[in-house]
């Protein structure tokens, strides 16, 4: 017990910059106060003492903002790191020096009893907002993406990014557990694709109504042009403006 709670204590110097001083980390991180008064609800669930487990985890929740049943098996060296709004469920279990994020739910699905809720690995890193649901096991060293929403099993060392989440495989990379913008946009290689296929396909019409009318691409070029006309090259619905452009960049999302 001793053992863990130090783990938990120096794990939060690891992995946060802005930790100054021992004080201020056991008065002011309400994950690891969350985390603390888990282990004392946890040990007495396990004893099947009623009432007081739920009483200490409502009281964590009121001071912390962060709900963890009594239930929730949670490993060595988890960081919660701000913790707002942060729900671990009955049947969840957490592996050791996992990363979780403010606004993280491990739940359920519906109504079922039994085993309901995810099983995470080590190393396991949770974004914020994201919302991993269900009786599914994610692997070590996975990284969920801020936002996500997971409800498949993940494999080990894999990202998993979007709605629903998708799962991106990063073999042979290191990644470290705070790059998170070191990840992929889906959306944008999946747009990008498709306006550059349909570029593609533009420009093979336009040249066999060029072929059909007996112009090569020159010669209409050069009759557009003394005819004061812009060219039959030039689409009148550029896909590549500027609005496209910057989300492919990644700006404004």
């Amino acid at each position: 017990m001793l053992s863990t709670l130090r783990t938990d204590f120096r794990i939060i110097f690891e992995r946060d910059p802005a930790a100054r001083n021992w004080l201020e980390v056991l008065f002011c991180y309400p994950g690891l106060q969350a985390l603390l008064f888990h282990r004392l609800a946890h040990r007495l669930h396990l004893i099947a003492i009623p009432f007081f487990p739920r009483l200490i985890s409502h009281i964590a929740r009121f001071l912390t903002g962060i709900e963890i049943h009594p239930g929730a098996t949670i490993g060595k060296g988890v960081f919660i790191d701000h913790g707002m709004g942060v729900v671990i469920g009955e049947t969840a279990i957490i592996g050791d020096y996992a990363l979780i994020y403010q606004g993280v739910t491990l739940g359920g699905t519906g109504k079922q009893s039994g085993k309901r809720h995810p099983n995470l690995g080590e190393n396991v890193v949770v974004g914020a907002g994201s919302k991993v649901l269900g009786n599914i096991q994610i692997g070590n060293n996975v990284r969920i993406g801020a936002g996500s929403v997971v409800l498949r099993d993940v494999p080990s060392d894999c990202t998993v990014v979007g709605v629903p989440g998708r799962i991106i495989y990063r073999s042979g990379v290191k990644v470290s557990p705070l790059e998170h913008n070191n990840l992929p946009d889906c959306e944008a290689e999946v747009i990008r694709a498709l306006v550059d296929r349909i570029e593609s396909l533009e420009q093979q019409i336009q040249q066999l109504q060029q072929q059909s009318s007996g112009k090569t691409p020159v010669m209409a070029a050069n009759l557009a042009a003394n005819e004061g006309e812009e060219p039959e090259n030039k689409l009148r619905c550029n896909l590549r403006d500027k609005a496209i452009q910057q989300f492919l960049d990644g700006a404004g999302i």
